[in-house]
């Protein structure tokens, strides 16, 4: 939002007195998924890529077993390495290296191997490190390794340690190198001791600083970073990673418990490798060392809808017993007594005592199809049989509206589920049009989860944005039971999803604008929402109805298209020939006429767009346009109802990978989506007949003279100005969070009953340009505490505030 208007006073009283609302003791949290290289290479704290040698084409088409590896031969010595599968260290890990030295070189050291790690090995001078590996000697002398921390070229050790003697059967070996330099980019290196062939398996390099001290653990720098944020509770292992694109690819719990060498690993979905290292054992530590719950997700027996060709597809009739079986181990596991099977392997991992597992998801963002249903049923019905101390998390799609978010509610109310999953990624404006939307939920349903959320962007704008919107989840808490930002994390150079909420590198972590909100808020938690009045506070201005609308035609990233017959006219009547396509402002991609009236975007990149603007008169006509795909990956996207350059309307016709049609709003640059997507993709060398009726608010969407889509986008009035009120008991404080995402400061009186507001108040202020951002630096602005004195403060532009005091004697 760009301006408001108010008086030159705002006064929010705060009745301290009252008994409030009780507000769940678990709603901001965190959520985890293994996405950007958030395990593996990054939370996760293993130095050394692919240790197992079990990288595939699956996993990426380039990739093969000994991907991150070289073979090493120094000094004259020569040899080989293979990978075999014969006779594995274990099935479910069933590739090893099979190094071979035939002749040794000037050292007497035979050939060896080198891991490049993730984007190189960042050590530091002093710091030990764990080496280890499994080792088996098939013939030959070369029965040792020496384990090398070296720089990129080879020409500086910074440690080194021996590992062995080897012998016929397989056997871990370990060792300790201290670092004697500091070094970013460096590698592994294990070379043989001489001629011979040794079999090597989970060759693997670990800080001895991790969080906690614990061995095979974290990264220190980063689960800090998690655990500063205070949550409440911690959501794994995923999303999408929790259901995979496919049956195989589902996450099984009970592959990721136990010695790391018997886990099964998988295909990550998003597009790399999980060693499953960080594994359920390890999700649920981490929670008990940071004082979270654990909230872990199950498959609903069903895999993602956008599977390719298969869809959703559930598991097998004669599965689903064993399946069901697994989930409620999965609780046996968490809070079984020692002696009880699952628990007995639980306190095996080190850990006799339960964990106390309270909550457990099952689904995430499922299509409400009649085998999800059943699947879904049949897992909530053994849980609450055998299990009724268990909260059981429910899905309800992909998107806080359409079609499939009713069905998922209406089947959520007809299971008596106790929690559904919502997510909403949407636009900062979406977030303020949305702050009163929890105001109406029936008390008596079933509680919200706001599992995934974020505004797509990690700027002030969405930060303030979604300090207001959790501040609405605050107000309602006595029905928002649960809240996380998604996703966590993103690594330099392996993003596939943006905006996150953490970014690093091998060295540095940079939390972003986003975060601080969430720390605020979280580490500023209440158990009772108190009544507030909030007077004078600044109203958004009314969304004036623009004279005149733009138009334009484009195509998303990496295709080509051509487009011709351009039409605009009122509705009811026959458009008229628009402008000839020529002559339209080219705002991206490369257009070329056809001679013919049409006109043709040849180069495939990101997305391109000819924008005719002021072409209707607004607010209701009717826009069409032929198009026909010529190549590449996606389909046309049409936009309308151009009022100014940030602010449109959009039909993706083919979008994201050429599965879905979607009608989209874009605010102030940031695009959302409106609707359920419909599964109607775009032949290549087809012509399409699109065409778009706008009236007022309504908007119908027609493809070869078939309607699409048929919306009526009619949002609230942003609350720019948002205020919540809690009471802290064990603290005995009261916490007042007050988000401005006005362009002006708001001088605000506060008047607490029950309070002494000449006391003052503990002020945390995060306060920044909305258009300011980033990602893989500092953030342009970091929360700043100082004291204020007296009853008045001036809330700055742009800003989310939280004060806090002790009650005292009657306010004045």
């Amino acid at each position: 939002m760009t301006e408001s208007t108010g008086p030159a006073e705002t006064v929010v009283e705060v009745d301290t007195n009252a008994p409030g609302t009780a507000i769940s003791p678990d709603l901001f949290g965190v959520f985890f998924e293994d996405i950007n290289y958030a395990a593996d290479g990054g939370l996760y704290a293993e130095l050394v890529q692919n240790r197992s040698f079990a990288y595939s084409p699956a996993d990426r088409p380039e990739w093969h077993a000994l991907t991150a590896w070289e073979l090493l031969e120094r000094d004259g010595a020569t040899g080989s390495v293979t990978v075999s599968t014969d006779a594995p260290l274990h099935t479910a890990s069933p590739h090893h290296a099979v190094l071979r030295t035939t002749a040794a070189g000037a050292a007497g050291l035979g050939v060896g191997l080198r891991n490049e790690g993730f984007d190189g090995i960042a050590v530091r001078a002093g710091e030990r490190y764990d080496v280890s590996l499994f080792a088996r000697l098939a013939d030959g002398a070369a029965d040792r390794l020496v384990a090398r921390i070296e720089s990129r070229d080879g020409s500086r050790v910074h440690g080194q340690a021996e590992l062995g003697p080897f012998h016929g059967a397989w056997q871990r070996h370990t060792a300790v190198i201290t670092c004697e330099g500091t070094d970013q980019d460096a590698r592994l290196a294990v070379v043989a001791s001489g001629v011979g062939t040794v079999h090597l398996d989970l060759v693997s390099l670990f800080p001895q600083a991790t969080f906690r001290g614990r061995p095979g653990g974290l990264r220190a720098d980063l689960a800090q970073a998690i655990a500063d944020l205070k949550p409440k509770f911690v959501r794994f292992p995923g999303g999408c990673v929790a259901h995979g694109l496919g049956l195989a690819n589902m996450y099984r719990w009970p592959a990721t418990i136990g010695p790391v060498q018997g886990r099964r690993q998988l295909s990550n979905l998003w597009g790399y490798h999980q060693s499953m290292g960080l594994g359920t054992y390890e999700y649920f530590q981490f929670c008990e060392d940071i004082g979270a719950k654990p909230l872990p997700v199950v498959s609903a027996g069903v895999c993602c809808q956008n599977t390719r060709v298969t869809g959703q597809v559930g598991l097998p009739e004669e599965e689903m017993p064993g399946y069901i079986e697994e989930v409620l181990a999965l609780v046996e596991w968490a809070n079984g007594p020692a002696d009880s099977p699952w628990g007995a392997l639980r306190a095996a991992a080190g850990h006799p005592e339960p964990f106390g597992l309270e909550y457990l998801g099952v689904g995430n963002e499922d299509t409400i199809t009649d085998t999800f249903r059943d699947r879904f049923s049949r897992i909530h019905d053994a849980l609450s049989e055998h299990h009724p101390e268990i909260t059981v998390v429910g899905t309800v799609g992909p998107s806080p509206c359409g079609d499939e978010w009713e069905k998922g509610w209406a089947f959520a109310r007809e299971r008596s589920v106790p929690v559904v999953d919502e997510h909403s990624y949407k636009s900062p404006r979406w977030f303020l049009e949305n702050t009163r939307r929890f105001d109406t939920m029936d008390r008596q349903g079933p509680h919200l989860y706001i599992g995934e959320y974020g505004s797509w962007g990690n700027h002030g704008r969405s930060a303030v944005a979604e300090a207001a919107y959790m501040i609405a989840m605050e107000r309602n808490g006595d029905v928002v039971r649960l809240a996380s930002y998604a996703p966590l994390l993103a690594k330099r150079g392996h993003t596939q999803w943006a905006p996150d909420l953490i970014y690093f590198d091998n060295t540095d972590v940079w939390p972003t604008l986003n975060y601080h909100v969430q720390r605020m808020h979280s580490a500023n938690s209440g158990d009772t929402a108190l009544p507030v009045t909030v007077a004078g506070a600044p109203q958004a201005p009314p969304v004036p109805d623009a004279a005149r609308h733009g138009v334009h035609i484009g195509t998303s990233a990496d295709t080509r298209a051509e487009f011709t017959d351009a039409r605009i006219g009122p509705l009811g009547a026959e458009p008229a020939p628009a402008r000839d396509l020529a002559g339209w402002d080219t705002e991206s991609g490369t257009w070329e006429p056809d001679g013919a009236g049409g006109i043709r975007q040849t180069v495939t990149g990101s997305g391109a767009r000819l924008l005719l603007a002021e072409a209707v008169d607004g607010p209701s006509y009717a826009f069409s346009v032929r198009a026909r795909k010529n190549g590449g990956g996606e389909g046309f996207v049409i936009g309308f109802a151009v009022t100014s350059p940030g602010d449109w309307y959009q039909w993706s016709v083919g979008g994201w990978q050429n599965r879905w049609t979607r009608l989209q709003r874009v605010d102030d640059g940031v695009l959302h989506d409106l609707n359920d997507p419909v599964a109607v993709p775009v032949e290549t060398g087809r012509w399409y007949d699109l065409r778009v009726e706008v009236d007022g608010r309504r908007i119908r969407c027609y493809r070869d003279g078939e309607l699409v889509h048929d919306i009526e986008d009619a949002p609230a009035t942003p609350e720019v100005f948002a205020v919540s009120a809690v009471r802290d008991s064990a603290a005995g404080d009261v916490i007042i969070k007050v988000a401005n995402a006005t362009p002006e400061p708001v001088t605000v009186r506060f008047r607490l009953a029950g309070a002494d507001a000449d006391a003052g108040f503990a002020r945390t202020t995060l306060a920044v340009a909305p258009d300011a951002t980033s990602r893989f630096e500092p953030a342009p602005a970091t929360p700043a505490e100082d004291r204020m004195t007296g009853p008045v403060c001036d809330i700055p532009p742009h800003s989310f505030t939280v004060l806090r005091t002790r009650p005292g004697r009657d306010q004045l």
